[in-house]
């Protein structure tokens, strides 16, 4: 198989990536809506009665969440980002922003829920990860240091996919609810935030190990391999840095 054929095959997008992009996208059309109407009733969540704004806090989460969880997948397609780099650097820009801006609503949003502490704490430390792989992101690509870039991007995009991953838990959840008597809304609800959490992050990470650090290590340890073949007459250059 020759070289550009692989590296077409690693580029294009992969079944997982269009099962991702779609969900995301679909997620996203299927949440925000009801925050653009004006109408509570229409609410995902269940509103706290005695926050009047909790409404309003709820839109101001959803606008921008959606918005970056559309945005997400292109973001991370070698072809689109090479070809159109300009753009990229846009669009991570709006992606920024408007998780940002999302992440403090969260925080809001959080405090006023009426789905129970432990899901509250859940909710916390998911949004101080989301930030904090943020900022890393942010930090290493003003170093130049692109790869560690797109690590903590992994990072955190797959936290905000989270946010699909509970609503699949969450319709999981309530048809076993509804064949077990003695399983609570608060116990789906706060299995599935957790849930949601804690799979989203490890699938991140081994995905970060199996596409990214496995290869790159690989390709470091190839010339050494050819230097101690040849008595170690090949160049002695270093590798490139992360």
């Amino acid at each position: 198989m020759s070289t550009a054929r692989i590296t077409s095959k690693r580029r294009s997008p992969s079944y997982g990536w269009w099962l991702l992009a779609v969900l995301a996208v679909g997620t996203a059309a299927y949440s925000v809506p009801v925050y653009l109407t004006g109408n509570e009733s229409q609410s995902k969540i269940p509103l706290n009665p005695d926050v009047a704004l909790h409404y309003l806090i709820l839109g101001i989460h959803a606008l921008p969440g959606g918005l970056l969880l559309a945005l997400g997948p292109i973001q991370f397609v070698p072809a689109w980002r090479n070809k159109y780099r300009k753009m990229h650097r846009v669009l991570g820009r709006v992606y920024m922003v408007s998780m940002v801006v999302a992440s403090v609503a969260a925080l809001f949003a959080a405090t006023f829920s009426e789905d129970g502490f432990p899901a509250q704490v859940g909710f916390y430390i998911l949004t101080a990860a989301w930030l904090y792989s943020m900022v890393q992101a942010y930090r290493t690509i003003r170093k130049g240091q692109v790869q560690l870039h797109r690590i903590w991007m992994i990072r955190n995009y797959a936290l905000s996919f989270a946010a699909v991953v509970l609503r699949v838990f969450l319709l999981i959840g309530l048809a076993l609810r509804s064949q077990f008597d003695w399983l609570s809304f608060e116990d789906v609800y706060t299995t599935s935030v957790w849930g949601s959490i804690l799979i989203s992050a490890g699938v991140a990470e081994w995905f970060i190990v199996q596409r990214t650090l496995k290869p790159l290590a690989r390709s470091r340890k190839r010339p050494t391999d050819a230097q101690e073949q040849t008595g170690g007459k090949i160049g002695t250059e270093e590798p490139a840095a992360v």
